[in-house]
């Protein structure tokens, strides 16, 4: 006997809009494998223009946590991810699943079962000595005596007990399921009236108008008992489609150390949602050998069909090589606001454009690019020792006064082109060349000898600080010297 539940997907027929969910568990924050999973719903239902929802599932009360929920909202809103309608949080629903659960019961469908946990232990030991697998054995299935006292009853549902059950997955193809190996009669509620995951996570996808289940494939265990669900109550089945794993370029379980953390770490750390999206829509999925992808283009390209079936590799150096791309591609406006939770704020900043121009160059990440913002704003308050043992002699500190005073007799520098021909000038006069003028400048400029382009750097910092700054490393060498 073959239990096939499959319904053929047919929006013409069976369903007349795409519409997709993601549902996570606030028992822990969003992780960049979920918001790949959600991305995936988000893109399959705005490119058919259908609906995407989200749903918190919060039955677990002992280990939810509201912090964890809002901060899936949050990650929602930085990445930009907008969904349809209010968000359904399952907690506000236990007297609608209790109606299902009547409605199972009145049906014939589904049942009390009074096992005690001490039958249940006895039984699960009995079946590990025989070498079978632990399972209920479905002795209260068609019970029509007197309940057992002092027993509160779990609700089971009847599920098959022959034959196969076979998924058509929209990435795997067609998955077959032995019920003998996979179902027993499940509970469906627990004895204290809870429902279970499978139960709440069928009624609500059936209630919500979900077509399309795009969920990673741990929960691909999860999909006969609710096929079960599905059809005892009537419902039409949507198409799944089970998403590989995202591994760490061992092969093994994606880890926090690997970058499985809270999603918005990532904005923490200096990534911009849209390489972070461009990222992971990469993982699983492609469209020829293009790696950089405007949403615009996840939207017209995208189709959950073509995920791959194997498991993808984590990769950090891709994820900083897109967030430079977009951080070179960023307007002025942009970087100017995601700088601002960095301590960077360049409303007051004159040359901020240049400056833009110049740092984005050589960022990464956020953070590196307020790094070298702050490196180039900011008055040096200490000077690096190796690089002031290296460039730094009684001769080079002569050299760098005598260009102090030369900058004093030529107020109009103003650009970088300026600064670099009286430079020039200066070096021809001195008889010096400029790899033993720069690394001193650079020293006094940001406290290093590493930096952007030294003129770009003089242009930014006006010449009237250029000085300032020239003069308080002589000032603070030649005390150091005395």
């Amino acid at each position: 006997m073959i239990h096939n539940f499959n319904i053929i997907y047919d929006r013409g027929k069976v369903f007349t809009m795409v519409v997709t969910r993601f549902a996570p568990s606030p028992t822990g924050y969003l992780h960049i494998g979920g918001l790949r999973t959600a991305l995936y719903c988000y893109l399959w239902a705005r490119k058919n223009k259908g609906k995407f929802l989200l749903r918190i599932e919060d039955t677990d009360l002992a280990r939810n946590s509201k912090e964890a929920a809002d901060a899936i909202v949050k990650a929602f809103e930085w990445v930009g991810l907008d969904y349809d309608g209010e968000i359904v949080y399952q907690s506000n629903r236990f007297d609608l699943y209790a109606t299902y659960v009547q409605k199972l019961l009145d049906m014939g469908k589904a049942y009390k079962c009074y096992m005690s946990k001490e039958e249940l232990d006895a039984l699960r030991e009995s079946q590990i000595a025989n070498k079978e697998r632990p399972r209920y054995d479905g002795r209260y299935r068609d019970f029509s005596g007197t309940p057992p006292q002092g027993i509160s009853p779990v609700i089971r549902i009847k599920a098959p007990t022959e034959g196969k059950i076979v998924l058509h997955d929209g990435i795997k193809g067609e998955v077959v399921f032995n019920v003998s190996d996979m179902l027993d009669d499940f509970i469906i509620a627990r004895s204290d009236g809870t429902p279970t995951y499978n139960f709440v996570v069928t009624i609500d996808d059936a209630l919500m108008g979900v077509t399309d289940v795009i969920r990673g494939d741990d929960h691909l265990s999860n999909t006969p008992k609710q096929m079960v669900i599905y059809e005892a109550l009537g419902f039409k089945i949507p198409q799944f489609f089970h998403v590989p794993m995202i591994l760490n370029p061992d092969g093994k379980k994606l880890s926090k150390r690997d970058g499985a953390t809270d999603v918005m770490e990532y904005q923490h750390d200096g990534f911009l949602p849209e390489a972070l999206l461009n990222f992971l829509v990469r993982l699983g999925w492609s469209h020829g050998d293009q790696e950089i992808f405007s949403m615009e283009e996840m939207l017209t390209w995208f189709n959950p069909k073509d995920i791959n079936k194997s498991a993808s590799a984590y990769n950090k150096e891709k994820l900083l090589w897109l967030n430079a791309h977009y951080i070179k591609q960023a307007s002025y406006g942009y970087l100017m606001d995601v700088l601002k939770p960095f301590g960077v704020d360049l409303v007051a900043c004159e040359k901020r454009e240049r400056l833009l121009d110049v740092i984005k160059e050589r960022a990464k990440t956020v953070q590196e690019l307020a790094a070298l913002a702050q490196q180039i704003l900011d008055k040096p308050l200490h000077y690096d020792q190796e690089a002031i043992e290296k460039f730094l002699s009684k001769e080079s500190l002569n050299l760098l006064g005598q260009y102090a005073q030369a900058l004093k007799n030529e107020p109009t520098l103003n650009s970088a082109h300026d600064f670099e021909n009286f430079t020039k000038s200066f070096l021809n006069e001195q008889g010096v060349k400029l790899k033993d003028l720069a690394p001193i400048i650079r020293i006094a400029m940001v406290g290093s000898s590493t930096s952007p382009a030294i003129f770009d750097i003089l242009e930014i910092i006006g010449y009237s600080e250029v000085i300032k700054r020239i003069e308080q490393l002589i000032s603070t060498q030649e005390g150091e010297k005395r």
